[in-house]
């Protein structure tokens, strides 16, 4: 493990060799940087489950790379390669149930692996499962880049923008989702002010995206979740930004707990709620939003932070790590190929974009 006192933005999130896979350990920010170095699949299931990387598309890609490391088996083997990569993918996909990006990375690797461009046993095999991890990296960095262009218009006229938890850079390959906009606008010498909402239990907004906005110069401020309704009721929010982990075929989308707060809020304010993220996130194959399996962790996040408790001994709590906001509460979905609006199954279902 690396330490790093700096406190700039890492400019890396995952980097990786043949047999080493560097993970920013999220945990330590904002108070310091450090990486992970993860030399098996075990060590990234790891790493997902205790949240050293998060955000959808950051676990999607950190699967697709711990799928290969050290991986064994004998060149003319290719069955036995195969039955190991299947092993390790339902072990990667079942470390996080709720963010699809997870069980599509890991889906990519393996359709790839069987390939006859692959041709998995022959020279060079596992250069080119490596090249193949890479080539989702360089899609997800290019699909975040034009997340932030495609959803530059709907920051028109609006000012004071609020997030939830973290959809920046710290979440994807680069520049993020739902803050990917917001940078945008800041390059172009726009004026963006956005309030952060802390984020309960684990603090993601208060750690992380009050971490990146300050450091890239974006006007922000930080708000405790339950202060979001004054906020908006008092005329200061223009606009609600999110990311999602999983967007179901009809448009309902699931994202950090706490967010169908907000766009009940939103809605009742008559404030527009807009969810981004990549074509990843969408899962045409899941009809509706409560056939979502809804992630639940371990209650002493909720009952203390790093380890100093806050609720009595004993204290029994309810910890899902995601909620569900129906299609009829969004305004619109961003992705990379463009701004949908509602009913989003039409657009979706006509495959807006190829995954």
């Amino acid at each position: 493990m690396q330490a790093d006192d700096s406190l700039a933005v890492p400019k890396s999130l995952l980097s990786v060799s043949a047999t080493c896979l560097k993970i920013l350990d999220q945990r330590a920010l904002p108070g310091s940087v450090r990486y992970l170095d993860c030399s098996h699949v075990d060590e990234v299931i790891d790493a997902i489950g205790c949240l050293a990387v998060r955000g959808a598309p950051a676990i999607g890609l950190a699967a697709a790379f711990g799928l290969i490391l050290n991986l064994e088996g004998q060149p003319e083997n290719a069955q036995q390669i195969m039955q190991e990569l299947n092993a390790r993918g339902d072990r990667l996909i079942a470390s996080r149930p709720t963010a699809v990006n997870l069980a599509w990375a890991v889906d990519q690797m393996l359709t790839y692996a069987q390939s006859p461009e692959c041709d998995l046993g022959s020279p060079g095999w596992r250069e080119k499962l490596y090249a193949q991890a890479q080539s989702l990296f360089e899609a997800d960095r290019e699909a975040c880049r034009k997340i932030g262009e495609a959803g530059l218009p709907l920051l028109e006229g609006r000012r004071n923008i609020l997030t939830h938890c973290n959809a920046g850079a710290l979440a994807v390959s680069e520049y993020g989702t739902a803050l990917a906009p917001i940078y945008a606008a800041k390059a172009l010498g726009r004026t963006v002010n956005v309030w952060v909402d802390e984020t309960r239990p684990l603090l993601q907004g208060a750690r992380l995206t009050a971490f990146e906005l300050m450091a890239h110069g974006v006007s922000c401020q930080l708000i405790t979740d339950n202060m979001a309704a004054h906020v908006m009721a008092s005329g200061q929010v223009d606009l609600v930004l999110v990311g999602a982990d999983r967007v179901a075929a009809n448009g309902d989308a699931a994202n950090k707990i706490g967010t169908l707060g907000l766009a009940v809020l939103a809605h009742h304010f008559k404030i527009p709620f807009v969810v981004a993220c990549p074509w990843s996130t969408i899962d045409l194959e899941t009809g509706l939003g409560t056939d979502i399996v809804i992630e639940e962790r371990n209650v002493d996040e909720v009952c203390g932070f790093q380890g100093v408790r806050s609720a009595p001994e004993g204290m029994n709590a309810f910890n899902p790590a995601f909620d569900v906001t129906p299609a009829d509460l969004i305004t619109a979905i961003v992705t990379e190929h463009g701004i949908l609006s509602p009913p989003f199954s039409e657009g979706l279902r006509a495959g807006f974009g190829d995954r």
